[in-house]
């Protein structure tokens, strides 16, 4: 393809794979994983697949110090006669490319991109599950190698695809969670990296998260940055609400991630004449709409959860969702994207890629 040529060095010994149907997310990896390498000068070069193996950098290498790195998240499927899918791959790469330029990090070939995950998929396609609810979680990253600690972007890369078979991101699956209105932390402001898929924003959500479950809740809803008043995120998902039969989504401002399952999700709406708007939406909106019956569902999207109904809110007091029941149409959207994405139903939007 495209005269793209890329290394195999596989694996000799290849691991004992865990049982499909009790796969925790993100604990296990396949055979193999790819890399490639960037050097001021001389660009991408010596794409390759070798077996799963630690990865060895100078102590000085700058993602340690600056945190110079980004990432995407996306699932690989098989489907019943065996095939294996994917999901609008492209979206991923190009979202990859806008957060590395954020963070001064070189442009990928999105076309290498692709076609070294193909053949990684292929190298290891019996690792993809076939349990129903299960998929390949695939995970591309761009590291900053340099070995230098002056303050400034590095001037040597590495982009690596790792994969890992996965069952639910929750363990409470497609049943609602509980969520608490974050009022102390600040995810992310518009200007600052919100929008960008790297790390430090994950790392700066953790504290947060952790206050949370400690009172029982799964995740948190984070408002904005500035006046603490408009939602924006709900852990590291963008956010639905349905109020009085229309469906809301934060609008992108610079500090919400572009999902890309929310685009789908949108998509999906739109199709079945469903209203729904971007727009900003106060936590007073919702707790006003909770209080006068109007909250009808709530629920964040994700590659990792797909949908997850959001059972209640804390915000002051406790706001209880749809009795604390997955919504019908959350269930309806689940289960949709779901089939499209397993080959199960119709795509009628050419989402699906064959790998």
């Amino acid at each position: 393809m495209n005269g793209y040529q890329i290394e195999m060095n596989l694996s000799h010994e290849r691991k004992q794979k865990p049982a499909f149907d009790n796969l925790q997310f993100g604990r296990n990896f396949t055979d193999h994983m790819f890399i490639m390498d960037y050097t001021e000068g001389k660009g991408w070069h010596d794409p390759r697949i070798v077996p799963y193996q630690p990865i060895t950098l100078d102590p000085s290498a700058t993602i340690f110090h600056y945190g110079q790195t980004v990432f995407e998240g996306l699932k690989a499927y098989q489907t019943k006669d065996e095939q294996i899918l994917l999901f609008r791959p492209n979206k991923n790469m190009e979202r990859l490319n806008r957060s590395s330029a954020r963070l001064c990090m070189p442009q990928i070939d999105e076309e290498l991109a692709l076609y070294g995950l193909k053949q990684l998929l292929n190298v290891d396609r019996d690792w993809v599950p076939n349990v129903e609810g299960t998929s390949l979680y695939i995970r591309p990253f761009i590291i900053s190698t340099e070995a230098h600690l002056g303050v400034s972007p590095s001037l040597t890369y590495q982009f690596i695809i790792i994969l890992s078979p996965v069952g639910a991101y929750y363990k409470e699956g497609i049943n609602p969670v509980k969520i608490a209105v974050e009022t102390e932390f600040v995810r992310a402001v518009r200007g600052g990296t919100g929008n960008a898929k790297t790390a430090g924003n994950y790392a700066a959500s953790l504290k947060a998260q952790e206050v949370a479950s400690k009172s029982g809740y799964s995740q948190v809803l984070w408002l904005d940055g500035k006046e603490n008043k408009y939602i924006e995120e709900v852990g590291s998902m963008n956010v639905f609400f349905k109020i009085n039969g229309e469906v809301i989504t934060p609008e992108l401002n610079g500090s919400i991630l572009d999902g890309i399952t929310r685009d789908s999700i949108i998509q999906l709406l739109k199709l079945w004449n469903i209203p729904v708007i971007e727009r900003k939406i106060s936590i007073e909106e919702i707790y006003q709409a909770s209080k006068e019956g109007k909250l009808e569902e709530a629920f964040g999207t994700g590659t990792a959860a797909v949908i997850s109904p959001i059972g209640e809110l804390f915000w002051q007091e406790k706001l209880v969702v749809n009795n604390g029941e997955t919504g019908s149409l959350s269930k309806k959207l689940y289960e949709t994207l779901t089939g499209i994405q397993n080959g199960s139903i119709v795509d009628p939007f050419g989402w699906r890629v064959l790998v």
